[in-house]
């Protein structure tokens, strides 16, 4: 019998014909709503509890301090570990690390709900924001690594309405759960509603979302994260409950401590890349043109961003006496507005480039202008129907910008470095929507009692109307076209 192997051709390749290189997995378009609705929950969760406060308040006798704290808890737990957050997707996989933080936004989410008692819910809430950094570096990082050309761009835009537009939804839907009293639960609906969507979004990720990370992993940078930990607490900390503690010493003592901490890490970080260290910010990311310009413009935007979100839901509650509900519909028109915009950028700014950011800052800046006249002249008397239009007219400026903005930040991103690129930006977004409430808040609460909810309101409006001023000269900077 003959032997058939011997008349079998083989297939075996060439030896100087070199691998092909493995093709990234693409994200599908469910893909990309499931990274999305990932997104939205920490951006949500940011801004829902504001209108909750009062009820919270009354519910566990909370106190000013403590209210401050679960607002602020969450904030900077979830700014100080993003850029960790980031740095631990591109080692260890990011759709892995999406999957373990949302798992444990829901279970963080679930503690925050039952809660018994004001410090019980800070401490959940300092854990929720730990997992929400765990959690937001991966959604941009999985975009970048996935998506090229015009689907990249869509998906970026997308991510940035999704930004923006979360922020007021999460008024909007901490108003409609406090107002329903989800079968007697009140204020705790506000969080609880996150546990199904967590597992929902779970379920969808497992199936949907390419596992990616870096070709080139990298060790986490202790002493980076350490500095950056101890800068963003020291600076955001006092600011945000200071005041609510009556400027207590040690609010003055971190304060003083921050230039150093600050100084420290901006020291470190270029001498860790020198020696052929990954530093958790590398310098050499922020000389990109684009994410140096980019970064700038984000901090101001944000910063009055989040003040005015704060602002406008206490004034509204305390000053207009208006309810949950009706605090957060006034917001509607902010959101379509928004959302609107945001989907146009892509053509936009392909078109007219930086003059889309400019453009819409200065659409920004007549909304504020003509809010701020609407209040002026019908206080006490301002409805939900005499705000929508210049809600309307601020949330489109404000969708032409932070789109765009986190476009031109990832435009000339190298892939390899798309969870650090991703999450130094959101800890730049998130840091600015936290100074934002403490400073602006700060101003507006310590006007009350001088001159009242009206005038009070009115000076934090013209401030932000002086930081839209600032971010249309930054705009200048940006890169004149757009990739």
């Amino acid at each position: 019998m003959s032997d058939t192997r011997a008349l079998t051709p083989t297939l075996e390749a060439p030896a100087d014909v070199p691998p092909k290189p493995a093709v990234p997995a693409l994200l599908t378009p469910l893909g990309l709503l499931t990274v999305l609705l990932g997104a939205a929950l920490p951006m949500i969760d940011f801004f829902i509890v504001n209108v909750a406060l009062p009820t919270i308040d009354r519910d566990l006798h909370a106190g000013p301090a403590m209210l401050e704290m679960v607002v602020a808890g969450y904030g900077v737990a979830y700014a100080t570990l993003l850029v960790l957050g980031g740095r631990l997707g591109d080692m260890v996989g990011r759709r892995r690390l999406f999957l373990w933080g949302l798992a444990a936004f829901g279970l963080t989410s679930l503690a925050c709900g039952l809660a018994p008692d004001a410090g019980t819910l800070v401490a959940a809430r300092v854990t929720q924001g730990a997992a929400a950094a765990l959690l937001l570096p991966q959604v941009l990082a999985t975009i970048q690594a996935t998506t090229t050309g015009k689907r990249r761009a869509r998906a970026v835009s997308l991510y940035g309405g999704t930004a923006g537009v979360s922020s007021a939804v999460g008024q909007v839907l901490g108003g409609l759960l406090v107002s329903v009293d989800l079968a007697g639960t009140g204020w705790r609906a506000v969080f609880l509603v996150n546990v199904p969507i967590a597992a929902a979004a779970w379920l969808l990720a497992a199936r949907t979302v390419p596992e990616t990370r870096s070709p080139h992993p990298t060790r986490v940078d202790g002493p980076g994260t350490a500095l950056l930990a101890a800068a963003l607490i020291t600076l955001l900390l006092p600011l945000t409950e200071g005041r609510a503690a009556g400027w207590p010493l040690w609010s003055w003592l971190l304060l003083a401590v921050f230039p150093f901490v600050g100084t420290a890490f901006v020291l470190v970080e270029p001498r860790a890349e020198r020696s052929g260290r990954t530093p958790l910010v590398p310098p050499s990311l922020l000389r990109i043109p684009s994410v140096n310009s980019g970064l700038a413009m984000i901090v101001p935007f944000s910063v009055g961003f989040g003040g005015f979100m704060f602002v406008v839901a206490v004034a509204l509650q305390n000053g207009l006496r208006y309810g949950p509900f009706a605090a957060g519909l006034s917001l509607v028109p902010l959101c379509v507005t928004f959302f609107i915009a945001s989907l146009a950028g892509p053509r936009l700014v392909g078109r007219f480039g930086r003059r889309v950011v400019i453009a819409g800052s200065l659409i920004q800046g007549g909304g504020l202008i003509a809010l701020a006249l609407t209040v002026h002249a019908s206080w006490p008397g301002t409805s939900v129907a005499g705000l929508a239009p210049s809600m309307a007219v601020l949330g489109f400026g404000q969708g032409m910008v932070l789109p765009v903005l986190m476009r031109i930040v990832l435009s000339e991103l190298p892939v390899a470095q798309a969870g650090v690129g991703g999450g130094a930006m959101v800890t730049t977004q998130q840091s600015g929507l936290a100074l934002g409430v403490a400073t602006l808040g700060t101003l507006f609460l310590s006007l009350l009692p001088s001159v009242g909810i009206r005038d009070a309101l009115l000076a934090a409006l013209l401030t932000q109307l002086a930081i839209v001023a600032g971010t249309t000269a930054l705009a200048l900077r940006l890169p004149r076209s757009v990739r």
